[in-house]
């Protein structure tokens, strides 16, 4: 078994992102282990496209890895985007256009309640450990701020007047679902390094 960790992920930025949240750790991502291929993420939850992911690294490369999924809840909505929040307005994942779908179906509704939620699944040596980290908060009328990524321009989290986007990247991590969700991972890889 090879003792490097791998982040499922082939987005570089956010390697680097967890990486310095880590303390510095040093992470593989996908195509530093030769993993080109798309990785299945057909599960009905967040826990279970996580799990998909992590264990899809595990078993095929022999890796010690962890995975991340995210979704968006709107509770007017009946808890969606939720899985399907990358492809909310169709498979090609436009993040602009999930953005107007989601304005759209909360047009005229008042209630904006709303929670983003991360779920991290880390596999050492076979063994998996599910991690989460929720904020809750709502979804403002319009878009705004230019910073962060996905429904960030759109999402201002409970306490705040700003949204995601408002935020530097180091206010957000402060407070965001996947930053609650990285610093468990942190107290266990720190017991395991």
């Amino acid at each position: 078994m090879n003792k490097d960790l791998v982040f499922a992920s082939a987005n570089e930025n956010k390697i680097l992102e967890v990486s310095k949240k880590l303390g510095g750790l040093k992470l593989l991502g996908l195509k530093d282990i030769g993993c080109f291929e798309e990785i299945p993420e057909t599960s009905d939850t967040i826990e279970g496209n996580a799990v998909m992911k992590a264990r899809y690294i595990f078993e095929k490369y022999g890796y010690n890895c962890f995975a991340d999924d995210t979704g968006l809840e709107v509770e007017a909505l009946g808890g969606q985007p939720g899985v399907h929040s990358a492809r909310y307005s169709g498979e090609e994942r436009n993040e602009a256009a999930n953005r107007t779908k989601l304005l759209n179906e909360l047009d005229g509704n008042e209630n904006r309640f709303a929670r983003f939620k991360t779920v991290i699944c880390l596999i050492q040596d076979g063994k998996e450990t599910l991690l989460e980290g929720i904020v809750n908060g709502e979804i403002g009328h319009e878009e705004v701020g230019d910073n962060g990524f996905g429904y960030d321009s759109l999402f201002i989290p409970l306490g705040e007047s700003r949204t995601f986007a408002q935020m530097t990247l180091d206010e957000k991590n402060v407070m965001s679902h996947r930053g609650l969700a990285i610093s468990k991972l942190k107290k266990i890889l720190g017991s395991n390094l």
